[in-house]
């Protein structure tokens, strides 16, 4: 690679690369970079031999949930769950080689921070995508089908101008592709004709930070959803609003505020073990199991509860109770607007079965997200596409959608596989591991080789083997003689 290097950090232009055959297939196609399929990208780069890759995302550069980098705000991972290190730790694009390229290394190692900042991961994945080879920004994927003809995928895609218009058309050849489109923000049933209109502060969490001083100025303002976002928002607005007139009301459906699980044999539901387990767990029981483990992924950092309370504490100290409203077990009903300005909120209380109005003057949905739906994008596919019984794409334990045997090449799927994949499939800890499975199966050569045994829980009742390291400590020789 020519230009800047992961040694060289403070220059970002990209390296030039001599043109190539546009008919010439590629390895594999990435569609989105976001974490996951960035991951991917630069686990690829190192694959010994190399491969083609090219990877095309519709937005012109590198931006990871903008709206959500809250001041202070920590990744709920270690920095260790960084684009490659679980699976190469040598790397150059790992975090540790990117605070090294920065003058940062001593810094952080006397910082003692295991959590990082979401500011500073967004802030590296953008210097690994600035100089890694083969990102397309500003590229927009429009169609992918399978060529029988040449036994290759053809992906069509629009290039985009600084403006985001249509500026040419496109088209590359793959014998494998990698979804990684990510996911979207979810806004309820009754609350979308408000979130769609303009100039009503409606707002998801996803886009906090661009309406924060709205926010604070706002007389009264109603946040919805109890998970990590939710948490930090309230806590931000709390902090930001004078004692004794908070006015913040803080709802959610949820029976209670509830903190994530975070016990160390807990965490293991996000090793490649559980994923193995979960994945070759029938259909059904997957499905039922699922609801049941939202405390695992859904639930707030006990730093995060710990510090909403110390500031709701602080509000009492000279007497009187801060005006903040924190409600659990309650769902929107219905929404309107009232006298232009208002907002109303039609709320019923799940266990008591009573309902009340809440007049707000903005409203911030930290509702979570949904995948996003590919089904133009693969319409292509559709023959031969293989489905559960809930029409959902099956996919096998190598993150690949089960296609007809026809179809030679590989279509994988990042983040889009929790129904067969488990809890796991969103969490940045396992991205390497995911990128490096795919890369193996891919290659054919285990260019990564993976552990085989993660979790000391054992999911499930068959026996396993796991490799012994031999006692050291019997055959001892002296560095020395006396």
């Amino acid at each position: 690679m020519t230009g800047s290097t992961p040694d060289h950090p403070h220059h970002t232009q990209r390296p030039h690369h001599p043109p190539r055959d546009l008919d010439q297939p590629h390895d594999l196609v990435g569609i989105g970079i976001g974490p996951f399929n960035l991951s991917l990208a630069a686990l690829a780069h190192g694959v010994p031999g190399g491969l083609d890759t090219a990877f095309y995302e519709q937005n012109p550069a590198f931006h990871w949930h903008p709206g959500l980098l809250i001041d202070g705000a920590t990744l709920q991972v270690p920095f260790l769950a960084d684009l490659v290190t679980l699976a190469d730790p040598a790397s150059p694009w790992s975090f540790l080689n990117y605070l090294r390229g920065r003058d940062r290394l001593f810094p952080f190692y006397f910082a003692e921070k295991f959590h990082i900042q979401r500011a500073e991961y967004d802030a590296y994945c953008r210097w690994v995508s600035d100089q890694l080879p083969g990102l397309h920004f500003g590229h927009q994927v429009d169609s992918v089908r399978w060529n029988p003809e040449r036994a290759l995928f053809e992906v069509d895609f629009t290039q985009l101008d600084a403006d985001g218009e249509a500026e040419a058309l496109g088209r590359a050849y793959t014998r494998n592709v990698a979804l990684g489109v990510g996911t979207e923000p979810y806004v309820p049933e009754p609350l979308r004709p408000l979130a769609d209109a303009p100039h009503v502060p409606v707002i998801h969490s996803a886009d906090y930070l661009h309406h924060r001083a709205q926010l604070i100025t706002a007389d009264h303002v109603t946040v919805i959803g109890s998970g990590q976002s939710g948490a930090e928002i309230f806590l931000d607005l709390l902090r930001a609003r004078p004692a004794g007139a908070e006015k913040i009301h803080w709802l959610t459906r949820t029976e209670a505020f509830a903190p994530m699980e975070y016990s160390k044999l807990g965490l293991e539901h996000f090793t490649p073990d559980y994923t193995r387990y979960f994945h070759a767990l029938p259909e059904q029981a997957r499905n039922e199991l699922l609801p049941r483990q939202w405390q695992l992924h859904k639930g707030i950092d006990t730093d995060t509860i710990t510090a909403i309370h110390d500031e709701l504490y602080r509000r009492t100290l000279h007497g009187g109770w801060p005006d903040a409203v924190l409600t659990p077990g309650v769902r929107v009903r219905t929404a309107g607007r009232v006298a232009t300005t208002k907002i109303e909120l039609h709320l019923e209380h799940i266990q008591q079965s009573t309902r009340t109005r809440l007049t707000t003057d903005a409203v911030v949905l930290a509702t979570g997200y949904r995948e996003r739906p590919v089904d133009r994008m693969l319409a292509g596919l559709d023959p031969y596409l293989r489905h559960d019984s809930a029409g959902r794409a099956r996919i096998d334990d190598t993150y690949r959608l089960v296609l007809d045997a026809s179809v030679t090449g590989s279509v994988y799927v990042q983040n889009a596989e929790k129904h067969t994949h488990g809890v796991g499939a969103p969490d940045l800890g396992l991205a390497a591991w995911r990128s490096a499975t795919i890369l193996n199966t891919l290659t054919g050569k285990d260019p990564y080789p993976l552990p085989h045994r993660t979790a000391f829980t054992s999911f499930g009742l068959e026996q396993r083997e796991t490799p012994r390291i031999p006692a050291q400590t019997q055959h001892l020789t002296p560095l020395t003689q006396n």
